[in-house]
């Protein structure tokens, strides 16, 4: 039985977390949500996650490069994307500079989909080669 890829998806905005989680699970995802980084540093503790999917902006004292870079503590080689509605240049480069995507919203899911796949895909690759 092939293995699902696990995405996490962490948004604070409940609809739009729902949507994603939604969206993906047609895809054939397992989905793990979370509203905080707090549940998502939760969810990557406990669970094997394949991606992650962030949105910048979460609470006042944390964001969503403060969560890849805890998922990255853990696994080095975690595949990330960015959400934003909006990102100052500091944070664009920042995510640049980590090579994490930045995907602006309102979202193009095609091209959600397609950034998933390839991350997905290269991060599968790497592991095989290395692994």
């Amino acid at each position: 039985m092939k293995r699902k890829f696990h995405i996490l998806v962490v948004d604070d905005e409940p609809h739009v977390l729902l949507t994603y989680e939604l969206i993906l699970q047609q895809q054939g995802y397992e989905v793990s949500a979370a509203l905080s980084a707090e549940q998502a540093r939760r969810v990557l503790r406990e669970r094997t996650i394949d991606l992650l999917l962030c949105d910048l902006s979460l609470e006042r004292r944390e964001n969503g490069i403060d969560v890849i870079e805890f998922a990255r503590r853990r696994d080095p080689e975690m595949p990330a994307v960015l959400l934003t509605g909006y990102a100052t240049q500091d944070a664009n480069d920042l995510a640049e500079g980590s090579g994490i995507p930045v995907l602006f919203k309102p979202i193009d899911i095609n091209q959600l989909l397609q950034t998933i796949a390839d991350m997905l895909r290269d991060a599968y690759e790497q592991r095989k080669a290395t692994g």
